[in-house]
């Protein structure tokens, strides 16, 4: 094309052709080559190539001043997708606020995200979730929690079903069922017991595929409490998608990739997410409203082990945290020095309980009958 009109131009100022000539051979309007050659006094022959057909000027296009300010925002959260900086626009006051499809053309052309195509949901889609709070939580184990010594830790999550509230998040050296039973039991305590917990398979959470089946005390828990434990198909994560999702939010916002200075400092560091999580984070599935604001904890408290029965029995922690059952040393803690704590023997278990608190299973390693102790004038002190 622009060989055609450099010719049409030099044939009517070289050539001393008409303009109507040119443009009949060229099969153009005349008005074409008239805007050729004024093209060509303009900017010379050089001006003669292919230009683009973008307009100079946009007078809708979102005001220099916001964008610059969406993308300073998009910087410092860079998972901040264009829905969210809008509602963050919103909340600054910033008027007139630009739509998401404004932030989206403003974040293509600053090159911040790649175009993508975009997935239309079908009519009949409908979100699952449970019609009220505390009907339904679902709880998981997620890992890659970096930590200074070269070790990683896990954490005990748990969601509910209705709001997104989170009720657990707790960190763990390792996946082990009395760390697991201590966060749900904390998370029991403080928000109340559920109508339903849904967990994976896990042996932390049942035992109802071993051989031979067991009951491990995740699911001691949940049948004392009245709790309807459900699990997941085998190969089936989208059945507790809810928490999957969560986790996927943790580690984006949260950062996992980062290396924590000890177990301790990680767990404020989920702390304080978790409560901008639950109080401040405003939630798509929600409306763009909060976890809390949905949220109501459930009214039925948590109903602690009976702890008498031939299965019970009761010990005093010497001052260096160790408890003596059965000529087996179990070490349960030097804070707990001085209190009574009561083990509960069965399956080859030693569970042990200090108040309301699990503190440790252990497997029984030795064999034999283990004494009561709880003769008068011996039972510790509580």
């Amino acid at each position: 094309m622009g060989e055609q009109r450099y010719q049409a131009v030099m044939a009517v100022l070289s050539g001393g052709r008409t303009v109507t000539e040119v443009a009949r051979d060229g099969d153009v309007s005349r008005q074409t080559v008239h805007a050729w050659l004024a093209r060509s006094e303009r900017a010379g022959m050089e001006g003669m190539g292919d230009r683009s057909h973008r307009p100079t000027h946009c007078p809708h296009q979102m005001p220099a001043l916001i964008e610059v300010r969406v993308l300073e925002m998009r910087r410092h959260k860079p998972f901040w997708g264009p829905r969210r900086l809008v509602l963050e626009l919103a909340r600054k006051g910033v008027t007139p606020t630009p739509s998401a499809s404004a932030i989206y053309r403003c974040l293509l052309r600053a090159g911040v995200i790649q175009p993508v195509p975009r997935r239309w949901r079908r009519e009949d889609w409908k979100r699952w979730e449970r019609g009220a709070a505390m009907e339904l939580w679902q709880l998981d184990v997620v890992g890659g929690f970096h930590l200074a010594d070269g070790t990683t830790a896990k954490a005990l999550t748990g969601l509910d079903d209705h709001s997104r509230f989170c009720v657990a998040a707790c960190l763990m050296h390792r996946e082990r069922t009395s760390k697991v039973c201590e966060g749900f039991s904390v998370a029991l305590r403080k928000y109340g017991v559920p109508d339903q917990v849904l967990t994976d398979n896990g042996k932390v959470f049942t035992g109802r595929f071993a051989q031979p089946p067991v009951e491990v005390l995740f699911d001691r828990i949940c049948r004392e409490n009245g709790i309807e434990h459900l699990l997941t198909q085998p190969r089936s994560p989208t059945t507790t998608g809810k928490i999957e999702r969560f986790h996927k939010t943790l580690r984006l916002e949260l950062d996992t990739r980062q290396v924590f200075k000890d177990i301790t400092t990680a767990q404020e560091a989920v702390d304080e997410w978790v409560a901008y999580y639950n109080a401040e984070r405003p939630h798509r599935s929600l409306d763009d409203g909060t976890p809390a604001s949905r949220f109501k904890a459930g009214t039925t408290q948590v109903r602690e082990p009976e702890r008498t029965g031939d299965d019970w029995v009761s010990r005093k922690v010497t001052s260096n945290g160790i408890v003596c059952v059965g000529y087996q040393k179990v070490n349960v803690g030097q804070r707990n020095a001085g209190s009574a704590c009561d083990i509960l023997v069965r399956d080859g278990l030693l569970q042990f309980w200090v108040g309301s608190q699990l503190v440790k299973t252990e497997a029984r390693t030795t064999k034999g009958v283990i004494r009561k102790k709880n003769a008068e004038g011996q039972a510790p002190r509580r």
